[in-house]
């Protein structure tokens, strides 16, 4: 901690006013938090990643949760009391994240620190963006040596990805291994400049772009394809799940505890999860007997995997399909929603430089005020990109997932701390992208028997996340194992099961967020429609899930409990 934040934490623990102008005491150390730098942003554009750092943030964390501790919680208003519980949740995670050594482990199948560098590749649209975006090419070569220094760390005390996860890895940085600067993706922004710039002002620009790529981009990412091919993979673990490394058991635990928000151990998701592949793969049947398909669920699904009619041609056909869906579900969002986004989105695909390890589609929030969200589709390997689930995609990365959820989020001024605008949990914002799905057909969105088979097959990907996450991390399942159970449930083809694989055993409990939070979202309106009959109101219940923003699913839980009691009294 450095001594500015030392004095500050000092003054509110001595402060007269401390514990007992509750609402102030907060305020205060919102201020405290938000205004906290950690770091020299214009030396460190791009972050800065040392352990040093990681536990400064730590010590920084528990001082503030010492001084949460004291506000008597029942004097505060209701999005206050939202607000110290999400501070308190994320200052728990910058603790845990510190204790159980995760920074020493900055790599995942599908994105990773070097695959991080990709989203700083965006328009620019001014001046002021061309010089930072500068300023973070010339800035690699740190960031680069800093993640070095974790993973060499990593190796060290056992803390690694497994080594299976990284077949085709070479794919993450051969790319940007380029002969001149102009081949680089990194050039790219260069290419439609500002108008606003004179012609000087482009050629400089131009000419320290290509500089900075010669000197600080393509080198830095042969020292990675070295540091990778030599050094690291090499000597990566072998076991798959985290629960045979350090901590292991309770750092999963942990980890189900923090992506769930919820205190429900492995062996109850993986109950639920096989409850929840039964009963989808029971409706998935009764697709194929509607259809009047001449063999059996198995068979189908072959024939979905292999059948040209079910596949684009080209990229342009694949995002023009989901552009037209996107169009289809923005008519529908009135009759849904009291509340719509200003900001705009747009549906664009995947970079060429991550596409061959990325997953079929995520949603890209905008940099600043001057960009659009975007809604990524993967047009790499189309014959592995079925049509027939577009439509769940897109309703669960664009709109009403979140596209319009995380527009709405940004977008709620001083109503909610701006801390809470940055925030993301996985169980709230998947559990909600996921919803989004259910909701497309009622709005009438799948317009066929297979678009609803393929939202059956997306809602059964998510429920067999639960198997297999808790299968390979608690109960020693292989990856083999874990590929058959996916093969046999799904519809998703095999790139894209092997791809989901590999991500679930990289990243320990994040995958069971999404359909635990979209089990509770949807039984909270199940409890909203029985007790309110006519009374309950869809526009209502979706204003009530939004718009305090993105919360833990006990805060959500309370929130609806309190809007069905406002609304029979009110009646």
């Amino acid at each position: 901690m450095n001594k500015c934040t030392f004095q500050v934490v000092i003054l509110l623990i001595t402060s007269p006013i401390f514990a007992q102008n509750p609402s102030q005491d907060l305020d205060t150390i919102i201020t405290t938090y938000q205004d906290h730098n950690g770091y020299d942003r214009d030396m460190y554009p791009l972050g800065l990643y040392t352990e040093e750092y990681y536990k400064q943030e730590t010590e920084f964390a528990k001082s503030l949760i010492n001084d949460l501790s004291k506000i008597e919680k029942n004097k505060l208003s209701e999005t206050e009391q939202i607000s110290l519980e999400l501070l308190k949740f994320k200052l728990n995670e910058t603790i845990d994240r510190f204790e159980f050594k995760a920074y020493l482990n900055p790599l995942l199948s599908d994105s990773g620190f070097h695959l991080s560098l990709s989203y700083q590749v965006r328009d620019l649209n001014n001046y002021k963006q061309v010089k930072a975006y500068l300023n973070k090419l010339n800035a690699i070569p740190t960031y680069v040596d800093q993640h070095f220094e974790l993973l060499r760390k990593g190796l060290k005390e056992s803390i690694t990805q497994p080594k299976v996860i990284f077949e085709g890895y070479a794919s993450t940085y051969d790319s940007q291994i380029v002969s001149s600067a102009e081949e680089s993706f990194f050039f790219e922004p260069f290419e439609n400049l500002p108008s606003s710039l004179s012609p000087s002002q482009k050629d400089s620009v131009i000419n320290a772009a290509k500089k900075a790529i010669e000197t600080n981009v393509i080198p830095q990412f042969k020292r990675i394809k070295s540091f990778f091919e030599t050094e690291y993979l090499p000597n990566t673990k072998t076991e798959l799940g985290v629960s045979n490394g350090p901590q292991g058991e309770t750092y999963y635990q942990n980890r189900l505890n923090y992506y769930t928000t919820l205190n429900l151990s492995a062996e109850e998701i993986h109950n639920i999860g096989l409850k929840e592949v039964e009963r989808i793969y029971a409706e998935m049947k009764s697709i194929v007997e509607e259809v009047e398909f001449d063999g059996n669920l198995d068979e189908f699904i072959i024939f979905l995997r292999t059948d040209e009619q079910f596949y684009a041609k080209t990229e342009d056909e694949l995002l023009k399909e989901a552009r037209d869906i996107a169009k289809r579900i923005d008519a529908k969002l009135p009759a849904y929603f009291k509340t719509l986004p200003r900001k705009p989105y747009g549906v664009a695909k995947v970079p060429d430089a991550i596409a061959p390890k990325y997953t079929t589609g995520r949603y890209i929030g905008p940099s600043d005020e001057t960009q659009p969200g975007y809604y990524w589709v993967n047009t790499y390997n189309l014959p592995n990109r079925p049509l027939y689930v577009l439509p769940s995609l897109t309703a669960h990365e664009a709109v009403p997932g979140h596209h319009l959820q995380n527009a709405l989020n940004a977008e709620l001024g001083d109503s909610i701390p701006r801390f809470r605008k940055n925030t993301y949990l996985s169980a709230y914002g998947e559990g909600w992208g996921l919803y989004s799905e259910f909701l497309a057909e009622e709005m009438g969105i799948y317009t066929t028997p297979y678009e609803r088979f393929g939202k059956l097959t997306y809602e059964q990907w998510r429920a067999c996340r639960l198997v297999i996450d808790t299968g390979i991390h608690a109960m020693g399942w292989t990856r083999e194992q874990a590929v058959e159970y996916f093969t046999k449930h799904t519809a998703l083809s095999l790139h894209n099961i092997n791809t989901e694989v590999d991500r679930y055993i990289s990243w320990p409990g994040q995958a069971v967020s999404y359909k635990i939070g979209e089990i509770k979202i949807r039984a909270l309106r199940r409890k909203a429609e029985t007790t309110l009959g006519e009374k309950f109101d869809i526009r209502d219940f979706h204003e009530v899930v939004l718009e305090q923003g993105v919360v833990t699913l006990p805060i959500l839980e309370q929130r609806i409990n309190r809007y069905i009691e406002k609304t029979l009294d009110n009646h």
